[in-house]
């Protein structure tokens, strides 16, 4: 089989796994789907924009209204969390933000304060079930909430204020990274 239709393949099944199993990254749903077709070779891995066009076009086919209602509804949970962390300089990144949310996706949302203590007395008083946690990204660590919300899951990574001018703006295929709220209300107007 020729190197690119094995790509491809291994896209749509990763987009596959991705909208029906949920929990999943990219990375490790592009591995699984590549043992799933007898793909050993990791050279023939798609990239990130390969399985994000496939999950858009997996979307289209076998999910239609369900996820466009599905990504509205987060958007306006993402909307009513960015309200509450407006003095943490919220920002939606991820699934919610680019449209390829489904019936698994998450809010995550980056805030930018260098008070992580005012944040974590904000959320004590929010009366909000949290998890700290740690992640790390391009070699450094950086805290992390997951949050309970009986509708989705909410993902918090704080960051530095000053790390907002320094992370990069687009990825690299030109798209955004992340979005403030006027942006993701924007978006939602859009979608009525």
């Amino acid at each position: 089989m020729k190197t690119n239709d094995m790509r491809r393949r291994i896209a749509h099944e990763a987009a596959r796994l991705l909208a029906e199993d949920g929990g999943l990254d990219y990375g490790f749903a592009k591995r699984k789907a590549a043992r799933q077709l007898g793909a050993a070779d990791s050279r023939n891995l798609p990239d990130n924009r390969e399985v994000e066009e496939a999950l858009r076009s997996y979307h289209s086919l076998y999910q239609g209204q369900e996820q466009r209602d599905r990504l509205a509804f987060l958007r306006e949970i993402a909307v009513e969390y960015m309200e509450k962390f407006a003095d943490f300089d919220p920002h939606l990144t991820g699934p919610v933000m680019n449209g390829t949310a489904g019936r698994h996706s998450e809010v995550n949302l980056q805030l930018f304060t260098d008070n992580e203590k005012e944040l974590e007395f904000f959320l004590m008083n929010m009366k909000t079930n949290f998890k700290r946690s740690e992640i790390r990204f391009d070699g450094q660590i950086y805290p992390h909430y997951s949050l309970q919300d009986s509708r989705a899951s909410i993902e918090l990574t704080v960051y530095p204020t000053n790390d907002l001018r320094q992370m990069p703006r687009h990825q690299a295929n030109g798209t955004l990274r992340r979005i403030r709220l006027p942006q993701v209300r924007m978006l939602l107007q859009s979608e009525q």
